[in-house]
This record gives C-alpha cells, structure tokens and sequence, in this order.
C-alpha cells in the first residue's frame, strides 16, 4: 500500500566481509545516481557498482520497481562459518565490518537526503 514511499530497498545478506561495492537494481537514471554515491567511497576502494541486486528479503519490492541494492564482498569464506557453530561475533574481521557498515552509511544518507527520489 505505501510502496511508492519507498526510495531504495537494501541487503546486505552475504556476511561482512570485505566489500568491493553494491549490486544494484533499477533503472538507468537511478544506476546513474547510486553510481555517483559509490564514487563517495573511492577512499575506501569500494566503488564498485554490479548488474543486479540479489536477496529474498528485498525481491518484493523490487519486483514491484522499488529500486534495490546489496552489498557485493568476499565471499571465500562465508560458508566456513554460515549457519555452523562458528557464526559468531567472534570471527568477524572488525575493520571489514566497519568498511560495509561504511557503505551503507553513505549510501542510506545521501539517497536520503536526496531532494528527489530514486527515480523508478
């Protein structure tokens, strides 16, 4: 009912590990945007913007034109600890974590304190 009030919907369901950048998903004016953002965190070497944004928690939405984004980062060892005994806090790299949290943070700000929204 409300989806129209929605500017961008995110994930980030891949860990924390270290990010190279987002997938995304909407159309070209709003890649172009999220693009611009992304360039906000060349000093972090985290730029990257990938076809597609992925993840059960956000595909509603974006099936239904809500733009989408999910954080892109290395996967080589997600599945050492995914759903085991060792999912813990404890194996967390904290200056990884910081550096997703980063992306995030710069990404949810400047969409919204954007004038206008994503375009759709």
């Amino acid at each position: 009912e409300n989806i129209s009030n929605f500017d961008i919907v995110m994930e980030s369901d891949e860990g924390t590990f270290m990010p190279s950048g987002l997938g995304f998903t909407g159309n070209a004016k709003a890649r172009d945007i999220v693009k611009e953002i992304m360039t906000l965190l060349q000093p972090i070497n985290v730029t990257a913007v990938y076809d597609n944004a992925d993840g059960t928690d956000i595909d509603y939405w974006m099936r239904d034109g809500v733009p989408g984004a999910s954080l892109r980062d290395d996967l080589s060892k997600y599945f050492w600890f995914h759903h085991s005994q060792g999912d813990t806090m404890t194996v967390q790299d904290p200056n990884q974590m910081n550096l997703c949290a980063a992306v995030w943070t710069v990404v949810s700000y400047v969409i919204a304190d954007m004038e206008e929204m994503l375009p759709r």
